[in-house]
């Protein structure tokens, strides 16, 4: 716990509780020098790939290599473990395997992978999709943040040159199995007793835009009748999203952002955006929820006067993890349990790409994306010892 205590206080968020770091913000990258400088301290050689994502190397950097690491930034007024945590894990991993006088016999690497909750431009796992190639170097040179600053002026900020940002084929060419340890987002492992469990799979997930157009006008000068109030048919958006999921079996809908322009109090917005975040066990009931709720949208707008369009942002299929990795990790660590996960993960995008597994730390409030996450820093202890074993079983 005390490399976690270590950045303990930086993006420490006073307004919202918990932490704010987000891709390529200061914060951000005071927390990327801090991981350049741990890794250098254990020897490891730190490379920042054209993406901006990390990669530290035990040994030569080399094809097939057995990789493992997370993320650093987190939502707005997220909590100190998701991402940091399987970071600081696999570096005390490596710890832990040199204390046991292990020498890898493969390439090995940990990796910080950047933009991974998509807190500032929108896009989740924005460093592992472009990685892949899961999103075109356009389309993500083109994001924004809330300021209006794009990703490609934010990674020239940050020294990185935008006209290299895009897929990679040498750094994916690299990874020949990938492994990221997590605090788990959830009460399985509370509620079976174990302090580690393994993935089993990603729920199908995605983000959407609503942007609904209406007339901006005096809150007080102008009579009901008279409104064409897009805050209307935005609240009534929100509460289809409820109904929509309730009615899918293990579906979830979320709208946790929406912007009023102009934003004053005793002002009609001339438009609102809001954001979808929609799951569910496969790609058709997801597609359905939001579906329903495209419809409601557009019907609420009609009748309220205003204009409604929709945009994906990002998305992702069910991801099924790699069963014989998992098998092979679960057996390794005496047969913890396998968990289906409604939270995505860089995993989750390397998975159609290379094998992958997640090993999960106890959350004993089963809270996540909040200050009131949390682990137990002996089931952070087990989480480690239980990556440096998986580790060097793959890295043999």
């Amino acid at each position: 716990m005390t490399s976690l205590a270590d950045i303990a206080g930086v993006g420490a968020d006073p307004r919202r509780g918990g932490y704010s770091r987000h891709g390529f913000d200061r914060v951000e990258l005071e927390l990327r020098s801090w991981f350049t400088e741990e890794a250098g301290r254990r020897g490891l050689s730190v490379e920042c790939d054209r993406n901006g994502n990390l990669w530290a190397w035990w040994g030569a950097p080399g094809d097939g290599a057995v990789v493992t690491g997370s993320h650093l930034d987190s939502v707005p007024g997220g909590g100190a473990f998701d991402g940091p945590l399987g970071v600081v894990a696999a570096l005390e991993a490596v710890d832990v395997l040199r204390a046991r006088g292990f020498v890898p016999g493969k390439p090995f690497a940990v990796v910080v992978f950047a933009e991974e909750e998509g807190g500032r431009f929108g896009v989740a796992c924005l460093g592992s999709r472009l990685l892949t190639g899961a999103i075109s170097a356009d389309a993500a040179l083109r994001l924004s943040d809330s300021d209006g600053v794009t990703l490609a002026e934010a990674v020239r900020s940050a020294g990185l040159d935008p006209s290299r940002v895009g897929p990679d084929a040498e750094a994916l060419r690299r990874i020949g199995v990938f492994v990221e340890l997590h605090v788990e987002q959830g009460r399985g492992l509370v509620d079976l007793g174990a302090p580690v469990g393994v993935a089993s799979s990603i729920l199908a997930h995605g983000r959407w835009r609503f942007s609904i157009s209406g007339e901006g006008n005096h809150a007080g000068a102008t009579l009901m009748v008279d409104r064409r109030d897009p805050m209307v048919a935005a609240a009534q958006v929100v509460l289809a999203a409820r109904r929509a999921a309730t009615a899918v079996e293990g579906a979830r809908a979320t709208v946790g952002r929406l912007i009023p322009n102009p934003g004053g109090t005793n002002v009609i917005p001339s438009s609102v955006d809001l954001w979808l975040d929609a799951r569910a066990d496969d790609d058709a009931r997801t597609r359905a929820v939001v579906a329903e709720i495209t419809a409601v949208a557009s019907e609420v707008a009609a009748e309220e006067g205003c204009v409604v369009t929709v945009s994906e942002e990002s998305y992702g299929d069910t991801v099924v993890f790699d069963v014989g990795l998992r098998d092979s990790v679960s057996g390794v660590l005496g047969g913890v349990p396998a968990l289906p996960t409604g939270a995505g993960h860089d995993a989750g995008i390397l998975a159609g790409h290379v094998p992958t597994a997640m090993l999960f730390v106890r959350n004993p409030t089963g809270v996540s994306h909040a200050p009131e996450e949390f682990a137990e820093a002996d089931d952070c202890a087990a989480g480690v010892v239980a990556l440096a074993s998986v580790l060097e079983e793959l890295a043999r």
